[in-house]
């Protein structure tokens, strides 16, 4: 064997490997790279949709608790008018209350003074019968001084 048919079967040899590389072994691997790489751009890809996704309904939470904020002042804004609303009818009704027990107790005591009065008036015109009666010593009958003593009545 010489060099040159060495060389020469060596070439053949090395054609043949890159010949069987090139139709066995490579396009497999090749396959596996091109998944591999489909893979990975489709992961990209979702990260990417998932990331404005995300974005999207960050933004729709944002709006969403802004809306429910709003509403929430609103609400507890129309509460407190409601309950102010309510103290103050309570303040006008308790008031009003007042002022009829306050009205009706000035009434029961005007009418229980014009009583007194006018007992005290029976009273004092029996008093000054009974006095006048002693100092005439006489019995002073009346029915016979109604006149009299209703003009006595008027003058206490």
């Amino acid at each position: 064997m010489n060099i040159n048919s060495t060389l020469f079967l060596q070439a053949i040899v090395f054609a043949i490997l890159v010949w069987f590389t090139m139709k066995f072994v490579w396009p497999p691997i090749t396959k596996a790279l091109d998944e591999r790489a489909q893979k990975i751009a489709d992961g990209l890809a979702a990260a990417d949709k998932a990331k404005s996704e995300l974005s999207s309904a960050n933004k729709r939470v944002e709006a969403e608790l802004a809306l429910s904020r709003t509403e929430t002042t609103a609400r507890l804004a129309d509460a407190d008018r409601r309950g102010q609303s309510i103290v103050e009818e309570a303040k006008s009704k308790a008031t009003e209350e007042a002022n009829k027990i306050i009205a009706a107790a000035k009434v029961e005591a005007e009418q229980q003074s014009n009583k007194a009065r006018e007992v005290l008036r029976e009273q004092v015109a029996a008093l000054a019968v009974k006095g006048a009666e002693q100092i005439l010593r006489k019995e002073v009958n009346a029915s016979v001084h109604a006149d009299l003593l209703g003009r006595l009545k008027l003058e206490l």
